[in-house]
C-alpha cells in the first residue's frame, strides 16, 4: 500500500522563527512530507510567545525542506487585501513550483480584528472570504482585472510575477453550508480533527458542491490539521496539553476574542478533562498511528500533525521512526 502523506505543523505562534525553521528541516529528514505554518498576527495566549509573518517563514521553509507548503490558514479578508494575499501566493509558487497550496479561512478577531475596522458576525466573515476568493482567482489568471464588490474594491491591475500554474486554494471549514462553497470554488478543504459523523457531514456537503460546480471530489484534496500532545510519559503528554495549547481545550467558539490576555484567562479555567474526545494525549507511538490511521482511512488525502508541547524534536524524531512508516493512504 501506497505510504500516506503525513505533514508538519508549523505553530508560528509557539516558536520563533529561526527555530521553527530548523523544527521543519528536521521534520522533512524524519520523513514528513510538507508543511503548513500557521498564519497569526498574535499568539493565543501570552504563554506562548510568538507571532512572526508566516509568508516570510514559508519563503525560507522552501529552501530547507522539500515537500509541500502553504498557511494554514490565512484570512483574506481583514487585515490584508485579497490582491496582496494572491501575489503573496503567486510568488511564493514561483520560487518554488508545484510545491505550494494557499490555504484560505474567514478569519479570527485575534488576528484580525488590530487594523481596527468592523468585526462581523459569522455570514458574513464567510461571504467576505469567498469574495476575496473570486478576486485571488481572477488576479491568478494573470489578465488585467478588477473589482467592484459588496465588500472590495480593486482597480484594474494584474499580477506581474506569475507563476506557470497557479497555486491550489484550499478552504478551513467545518460547518455544512462553508463546505458546500468550497466544493463550489476551491480546489480543496482543510478541516480540523472531529467526530467521525462531523467528517462525513462535511465531506457529504463539499462533494456535492463540487458536482454542482461539474468537478470530481474524489480528485480533489482533503486535508486534516490534528493536533495531539505526545511525551514520554502519559502525564507529561497531558500536562503539555493544558500548559501550552490550552485553547485546545476550550469548548466553545474563539473567534470573536480579541486580546491573548482574555484567552489567558480563559485558560486558567481549563482541565485535563476539557480535552476528552478533541485530542490524544499519549506517551504511546502506537495510539497515536491508529488515530492518524483512522482519520486517512476516513477518506483524508494528507493530514499535518501537530504536536502541542515543546518538546518539538524529540516528537519528530519519534513519529517519523514508529509511525509514519505504518501509516498507510
Amino acid at each position: 500500500m501506497a505510504q500516506a502523506k503525513i505533514g508538519y505543523a508549523a505553530m508560528l505562534e509557539q516558536f520563533g522563527p529561526a527555530e521553527v525553521l530548523d523544527l521543519c528541516a528536521r521534520a522533512d529528514t524524519a520523513g514528513f512530507s510538507g508543511v503548513m505554518a500557521a498564519d497569526h498576527f498574535q499568539p493565543w495566549t501570552p504563554q506562548q510567545g510568538q507571532a512572526s509573518f508566516v509568508w516570510e517563514v514559508l519563503a525560507v521553509a522552501g529552501a530547507r525542506t522539500r515537500g509541500d507548503m502553504g498557511p494554514g490558514v490565512t484570512c483574506p479578508s481583514f487585515r490584508m487585501h485579497p490582491a496582496i494575499v494572491a501575489q503573496a501566493a503567486a510568488t511564493l509558487e514561483v520560487m518554488y513550483p508545484g510545491r505550494t497550496w494557499l490555504g484560505l479561512g474567514s478569519g479570527e478577531a485575534l488576528n484580525e480584528h488590530i487594523v481596527g475596522g468592523y468585526w462581523p458576525e459569522v455570514p458574513e466573515r464567510i461571504n467576505r472570504m469567498f469574495e476575496a476568493i473570486e478576486i485571488i482567482t481572477k488576479l491568478f489568471s494573470g489578465k488585467d482585472v478588477k473589482h467592484d464588490g459588496r465588500f472590495f474594491k480593486m482597480e484594474t491591475c494584474r499580477l506581474w510575477t506569475l507563476p506557470e500554474k497557479a497555486p491550489p486554494i484550499y478552504i478551513a471549514t467545518a460547518g455544512p453550508v462553508t463546505a458546500k462553497r468550497t466544493g463550489q470554488f476551491a480546489d480543496g478543504l482543510i478541516t480540523v480533527g472531529a467526530p467521525e459523523e462531523k467528517i462525513e457531514m462535511v465531506f457529504g456537503k463539499f462533494a456535492e458542491g463540487a458536482r454542482e460546480a461539474g468537478k470530481d471530489p474524489t480528485a480533489m484534496p482533503k486535508i486534516l490539521q490534528l493536533h495531539l500532545s505526545w511525551a514520554e510519559t502519559d502525564e507529561q503528554a497531558v500536562a503539555n496539553a493544558v500548559e501550552h495549547w490550552p485553547n485546545g481545550g476550550m469548548k466553545f467558539p474563539k473567534q470573536d476574542i480579541r486580546s491573548p490576555k482574555d484567552f489567558e484567562q480563559m485558560a486558567a479555567l481549563v482541565r485535563p478533562e476539557d480535552f476528552k474526545g478533541r485530542m490524544l494525549m499519549s506517551a504511546d507511538t502506537e495510539v497515536h498511528r491508529r488515530e492518524i490511521q483512522k482519520y486517512l482511512d476516513l477518506g483524508f488525502s494528507q493530514i499535518y500533525l501537530h504536536n502541542v508541547g515543546r518538546n518539538q524534536a524529540e516528537w519528530i524524531d519519534a513519529f517519523g521512526r514508529e509511525v509514519l512508516p505504518k501509516l498507510n493512504a
